[in-house]
């Protein structure tokens, strides 16, 4: 069976990936500002990314009709905004932007991102003062 005639969103290793990709920046936020301001941040985390993946059906759902798609650029500024997690289950879930290289390049570039703060959050920001030091 190839990857095309699979269901989508089928995928055990991906829907793992995604709660391993949230653990670093949810417990940085829980550690560096407490349980009230992680709740409203998981709230807002929650919406860009039920709101984020709702964009992804739509465009998925234009693409599909020769319709009005959506600038990538939207997409990715969704994503940097702290929707890549409904990003993520748009592209398992729906199939969508799962293959263009240069997209997924992109996406996993923010994704990276997210995840070196929280570390250097986590870690006392040893590479955002050696940054701030060499420049």
């Amino acid at each position: 069976m190839d990857e095309s005639s699979q269901p989508a969103g089928k995928s055990l290793p991906a829907l793992l990936a995604l709660p391993l990709l949230l653990v670093l920046p949810a417990l940085a936020v829980y550690r560096g500002f407490g349980p009230t301001v992680c709740t409203y941040v998981a709230g807002w985390a929650t919406a860009i990314s039920l709101l984020t993946f709702a964009v992804y059906a739509y465009d998925k759902g234009s693409a599909g009709k020769d319709g009005q798609r959506t600038p990538e650029a939207l997409l990715h500024l969704l994503e940097l905004l702290g929707g890549w997690p409904g990003a993520f289950l748009g592209q398992q879930w729906l199939r969508h932007k799962s293959a263009k290289v240069i997209y997924q390049v992109v996406f996993w570039f923010i994704v990276l991102l997210y995840e070196t703060v929280a570390v250097d959050w986590l870690l006392g920001w040893p590479m955002a003062r050696a940054i701030g030091a060499a420049i």
